[in-house]
């Protein structure tokens, strides 16, 4: 299960947005609003598989990034699991490679079991701290 966390965040990464498509449930909803309001920005709750696709590769694509996974602790009841997991997220624009932005988040995530996997029902990103230059962000 905690495989996939790891396909959303190597999905981003990599852009490939089929790995990514198969960590998330069709009805999947992303609230990036906890972490990204600390660094100053609005990022909406988004709903359903191919809105998040459509939004994150649009706001990620002048960015390289880079996500990493660790701590993930979860609870698994029949069907439906939780996990609580730490994932460092770097974003480097491409036409700057000097410039950065780092942040460690916290991610609180709902799963179905969907065939012999499971599938992220919900995502809640909330930040631990940041660090870097947070203008990167708005594309400044």
């Amino acid at each position: 299960m905690v495989e996939a966390l790891y396909r959303f965040a190597a999905g981003i990464d990599l852009r490939d947005w089929g790995m990514f498509a198969s960590a998330i449930a069709e009805t999947v909803v992303s609230d990036f609003g906890p972490a990204s309001a600390k660094a100053g920005f609005h990022y909406p709750v988004i709903e359903g598989r191919e809105n998040l696709i459509a939004a994150l590769s649009g706001s990620l694509a002048p960015f390289d990034t880079s996500h990493s996974v660790s701590n993930p602790l979860v609870t698994i009841t029949g069907d439906t699991a939780r996990m609580d997991a730490l994932v460092e997220a770097q974003h480097v624009p491409k036409t700057d490679p000097s410039r950065h932005y780092l942040m460690k988040n916290r991610y609180d995530v709902e799963l179905v079991r969907q065939g012999d996997g499971w599938v992220i029902t919900r995502n809640t990103v909330d930040n631990i701290w940041r660090s870097g230059d947070v203008t990167v962000m708005a594309g400044v």
